[in-house]
């Protein structure tokens, strides 16, 4: 079965970038569902990586196509947990996910045996639509899959039915290195982008309708190649190239 791809377009934005964008398609798009009364909720992902580092090399030198495995949570909550993995080929992502019990998030950011955690890895768990879980599992267990950095940030959706469309401005990206700490409302965190700085990605299905692709033109506003991953991971390139951690 063929898989079915986004497309996922970046670009980084002033905060009066993100003002003026905002005016424009608050009138086009709806506000997403669940978003604060702010406007915002928080993200909050745990990414993995194996002994080897190959999701952060593969990141650095433009793999394609490539693949990364997180943990994540909206608001320091642990109300809904999802363990994802996301597919990045090309300009375009695919993503699938499985939610995860308080208990089997702790254990694999911990380090746990996997077997303490996981479901018995068989063909009745794929048919049960877990693939995902069970491919995180194998990578635990195989490549030594752990947790290596806690990438934060908040994230101001909108969304539009005709093409899918989602458009969200992504403020104040952060990292953290306190994995033990994922679900700890005041986590420790540092700044990863030039102070006034932010995302917006554009993310849709087939189309990108017209109206709202020229209401996201403006002067100076370049696509561009950007993962908070590696930005955050390469926070600790020292420690990665001696130390594999």
């Amino acid at each position: 079965m063929a898989l079915k791809y986004r497309h996922e377009l970046k670009y980084i934005v002033s905060a009066q970038q993100i003002a003026v964008l905002r005016s424009r398609i608050r009138y086009l798009m709806e506000m997403d569902e669940h978003a604060g009364k702010d406007g915002k909720y928080t993200v909050r992902s745990a990414y993995f990586d194996n002994y080897q580092n190959t999701c952060f090399y593969e990141n650095e030198n433009g793999t394609s196509p490539r693949e990364k495995f997180r943990i994540r949570i909206y608001n320091a909550d642990d109300d809904e947990i999802r363990l994802e993995l996301k597919r990045k080929e090309g300009g375009k992502t695919h993503k699938v996910s499985c939610p995860l019990t308080r208990e089997q998030c702790d254990a694999f950011l911990g380090g746990a045996d996997w077997r303490t955690v996981s479901e018995s890895i068989s063909e009745k768990a794929f048919h049960e639509g877990k693939p995902v879980f069970c491919k995180f599992c194998l990578k635990y267990q195989s490549e030594i899959y752990r947790p290596k950095v806690i990438v934060e940030y908040d994230r101001e959706p909108y969304v539009c039915r005709n093409g899918n469309v989602r458009v969200t401005f992504d403020t104040d990206i952060r990292s953290s290195d306190c994995v033990d700490g994922f679900f700890e409302e005041n986590l420790f965190t540092r700044p990863v982008m030039p102070l006034g700085y932010h995302l917006m990605e554009v993310k849709y299905d087939e189309f990108l309708p017209d109206y709202i692709y020229h209401s996201l033109q403006m002067e100076n506003l370049q696509q561009t190649t950007f993962s908070k991953y590696y930005l955050c991971r390469k926070y600790n390139i020292g420690g990665v190239r001696r130390n594999g951690l």
